[in-house]
């Protein structure tokens, strides 16, 4: 046996040693990820994106960070609203990693301490909330664990962008007293509704008959006007007409033979007015004065030449 053949076998084993390692100390980091490198056990630097080389045997990456944004599930979680409510709620947090440093050694899982923060906090904000305002407060519960966990995580070189409540859950009894609040709610709106409709077609009823009241009125008013402007009218066409024929008659008189003539027109008219007054089956008793014909024209006579 070849006594240099066990040397040649460890130096063959060292160099294998040798090579293997300078490989794993040739490092190509990936976008959004940093390593985080101690070199003989103390924090040394942060490899970011790109190629790095580590020396042998003295670095090693210790930690290895994605600074890309995950989402982290929120188990469900029993919670008590100020009215003594319990409720079951989940969500999902969102965070990002902007120091690789303070997430290595800030603490050691930062994904459960935050998820830990915030269902502590989830707790501390419903308790302060109804169980109504519960339902309704979804985006003022998500800002506050946001704010609240994002604070706390500050010293871990973690960032927390957002919170989402997935699901709010109330036992069966609860959704079924609920139900009847909201059927009753709606019944009362409905009940409201009604009573405005038909308050508003009674005043819109009212008012209809208000204006016709008011249209009647204006147009009876008109009217009385106007048969008064016609009766006027009418008088003042009669009296014109008379005044106009008493006029003329006056002016006949003073002629030749005019007051023949109206002894005359008198006499006939006194005559048809006398036999108009009697009738047929009726008594009529005249004073002495209209049946004497000869009497009455010299009265008219005497009056005319007046």
């Amino acid at each position: 046996m070849n006594p240099y053949f066990p040397l040649f076998v460890l130096l063959v084993i060292f160099a294998l040693v040798f090579v293997i390692t300078l490989f794993r100390s040739i490092r190509v980091v990936p976008n959004r990820t940093a390593l985080i490198v101690e070199r003989l056990g103390k924090y040394s630097s942060t490899l970011e994106a790109g190629f790095h080389v580590l020396f042998p045997f003295i670095d090693r990456v210790r930690y290895r960070q994605t600074l890309k944004e995950q989402a982290i599930d929120v188990p469900a979680q029993d919670c008590f609203t100020r009215d003594n409510v319990q409720v079951r709620v989940d969500g999902v947090l969102y965070l990002q990693v902007v120091d690789p440093k303070k997430a290595s050694y800030g603490i050691r899982d930062y994904a459960t301490a935050t998820v830990l923060l915030a269902q502590t906090t989830m707790r501390s904000v419903v308790g302060q909330l109804e169980l109504d305002s519960t339902f309704e407060a979804r985006e003022q519960i998500n800002a506050t664990v946001v704010k609240a966990v994002d604070e706390a995580s500050d010293p871990w070189g973690v960032k927390v962008t957002r919170y989402e409540i997935q699901n709010i859950r109330v036992s069966q009894s609860i959704m079924d007293a609920m139900e009847a609040q909201m059927k009753a709610e709606r019944e009362k709106r409905a009940e409201i509704a009604r009573s405005v409709g038909e308050m508003e077609t009674k005043i819109n009823l009212s008012l209809a008959a208000l204006e016709e009241a008011v249209n009647l009125s204006d147009g009876q008013r008109q009217r009385l006007i106007n048969e008064a402007e016609g009766e006027a009218s009418e008088i003042v066409a009669v009296a014109e007409a008379t005044a106009l024929g008493i006029k003329k008659i006056a002016a006949s008189i003073s002629l030749s033979g005019g007051e023949e003539a109206a002894n005359l027109n008198l006499s006939e008219a006194w005559i048809e007015a006398v036999g108009g007054i009697a009738k047929s089956g009726s008594k009529v008793i005249l004073s002495s004065d209209l049946t004497d014909l000869r009497d009455v024209v010299g009265k008219a006579s005497r009056m005319i030449n007046k």
